[in-house]
């Protein structure tokens, strides 16, 4: 417990230091945590990310990370690179007569997908208006979901609510973790205007609070398919990028596709 708060405490000072500086440090900063969170999904698909399949899918990522304005020198849209690239996958079952099959080439496009947009829209918020207050209001929104769903499970939990992904979660939890993001959301935009009327405050913050903890399912269902308890180590006491991001990054495309961002 000991080494998992000072592990919070340096790496979420670091974090949010880097994302109030923006620019250049946080563009960095978010490429880096790409390029582990799809190396560790690599890893539980025993595949290596210093490989030639690797860093195509290292490629794949990037080109979805990216904003399009980073692409404009090729002339091409980067879906369409990125369908090109879809090809040549497919292309190397053959020219490797399938020891890199149908189901490596699926797991490197879905992997991608997952990771590249994830982030790409976590570093997209950052960039608009009024984006550095919206970034931390998704954060405290999925940290506030986390920890009232971890106390509320602790304290009255007794209905499973997947126990076929994952086994502590409970019903009343993710009640509980729903109920605190609204408390503190609301707190904080009481200080922090963000939206242009209650109705549209509460609609964001509850796509936060359950689409985050759908998200957290989501790296779960993953982690028990290919059997690992954390999706790396690069954070001592809480797991890889990953086990930290998972909420996050299937959020934050969600709240694009919405119009909330």
């Amino acid at each position: 417990m000991k080494q998992r708060i000072i592990t919070a405490i340096i790496a979420g000072a670091f974090f949010l230091a880097i994302i109030i500086v923006g620019g250049w440090p946080f563009t960095i900063l978010v490429f880096a945590l790409a390029t582990i969170a799809i190396s560790e999904l690599l890893k539980m698909k025993q595949m290596k990310l210093a490989s030639p399949i690797g860093l195509l899918s290292l490629v794949l990522m990037g080109i979805l990370l990216v904003p399009q304005s980073y692409l404009q020198w090729l002339h091409l849209d980067r879906l369409e690179i990125f369908v090109l690239l879809i090809i040549v996958l497919l292309a190397l079952t053959v020219l490797t007569k399938n020891r890199f099959t149908f189901d490596h080439a699926g797991f490197i496009i879905l992997a991608s997908v997952y990771i590249g947009f994830g982030f790409h829209f976590f570093m997209y918020t950052r960039f608009l208006e009024q984006g550095l207050s919206l970034i931390f209001f998704i954060l405290v929104l999925v940290w506030a979901t986390d920890s009232g769903a971890y106390f509320a499970g602790r304290k009255f939990g007794k209905n499973k609510l997947w126990p076929d992904i994952s086994p502590n979660k409970t019903i009343e939890g993710a009640i509980g973790g729903v109920l605190l993001a609204f408390v503190v959301g609301f707190i904080y935009t009481l200080f922090v205007p963000l939206f242009s009327s209650i109705i549209i405050m509460l609609l964001f913050i509850t796509v936060v609070s359950v689409t985050g903890q759908i998200g957290d399912l989501v790296e779960s269902a993953l982690k028990r398919h290919y059997a690992v308890k954390d999706s790396g180590q690069v954070l001592p006491g809480h797991g890889g990028i990953l086990d930290r991001f998972d909420s996050l990054i299937f959020v934050m495309p969600i709240l694009y596709l919405l119009n909330l961002i």
